[in-house]
């Protein structure tokens, strides 16, 4: 009888959750989309085009075989463990930098990093805080998730980066498509190469024009925008009473669920 209650607590919460997300999902306009519009087009350009690829912000340490790098540290020819195909030699290294025109400003929000806290995967994984952008997906369970479908407002957040005025991501390309590790947790390598990196001729002075075909290793998930992101958030709010919930959507509760854990244990006992 305790299990029962306890379970059916969990699922109560998971429903009122979920259906606060419902509703932000559904709301007309976000802050976001307001603050992109005012945006001048070419800044627009530059946040939205570079923050739709999948990087690392620069600080994040990348595990090689020979100990962690930071990833701006990293040099085509380095070796790091990769899950699939055992130790891969780095072959590029692409660089998407961000910069304010206006200092006085803060961020357009389409431009915040994800931050993903000790341990919010697993314990100690990540070790450290990680930043990633919204799209550079983490390996979990067997699938390749993008950062920013697994945002908890606990442990997995956008953050700010109010102290900075510009940003810099790094991803980085194995001859195929693979799972590397940063700051302990797994994470995708760059699956397509493309010209929104500012070094993208040196690439194509190395390799020649990239290939655009390239297979994941692993299943990539796709919500498919609002509509099936809201969808998702109806399959977990009714999950306590009929489970229809699919892979991403158990894989997000159990880590909304894990930072609701995590952040009581951190509160100060009075």
């Amino acid at each position: 009888m305790t299990d029962a209650l306890e379970n059916l607590s969990v699922g109560t919460q998971r429903t009122r959750r979920n259906i606060v997300k419902m509703a932000s999902i559904m709301a007309p306009a976000t802050l976001a989309s307001a603050v992109l519009a005012r945006t001048k087009p070419a800044q627009a350009a530059v946040c939205a085009g570079a923050l739709r690829c999948n990087c690392f912000l620069k600080g994040t340490r990348i595990l090689t075989a020979e100990g962690e790098c930071k990833v701006e540290d990293l040099a085509i020819g380095d070796v790091l463990p990769a899950m699939f195909g055992g130790t891969r030699t780095i072959q590029w290294i692409g660089r998407y930098p961000l910069k304010k025109s206006d200092r006085s400003k803060p961020w357009v929000r389409d431009a915040w990093p994800v931050r993903i806290a000790p341990s919010a995967l697993a314990p100690s994984v990540p070790r450290a805080d990680l930043y990633v952008t919204g799209w550079h997906a983490l390996f979990i369970d067997g699938l390749l998730v993008p950062a920013g479908y697994l945002i908890n407002g606990t442990t997995i957040t956008r953050y700010e980066a109010r102290a900075y005025d510009e940003l810099e991501f790094f991803h980085i390309k194995l001859e195929s498509h693979d799972v590397i590790y940063a700051e302990g947790a797994p994470l995708e390598t760059l699956l397509e190469v493309d010209e929104r990196a500012v070094n993208f001729a040196e690439y194509f002075r190395r390799y020649g024009p990239p290939n655009t075909k390239e297979t994941p290793c692993a299943p990539l998930v796709s919500l498919g925008g609002r509509r099936g992101e809201l969808k998702s958030r109806i399959r977990s709010a009714i999950s306590p009473w009929i489970d229809r919930r699919e892979h991403i959507d158990v894989i997000r509760d159990h880590l909304e669920e894990r930072g609701i854990m995590l952040s009581r244990q951190s509160e100060p006992v009075h």
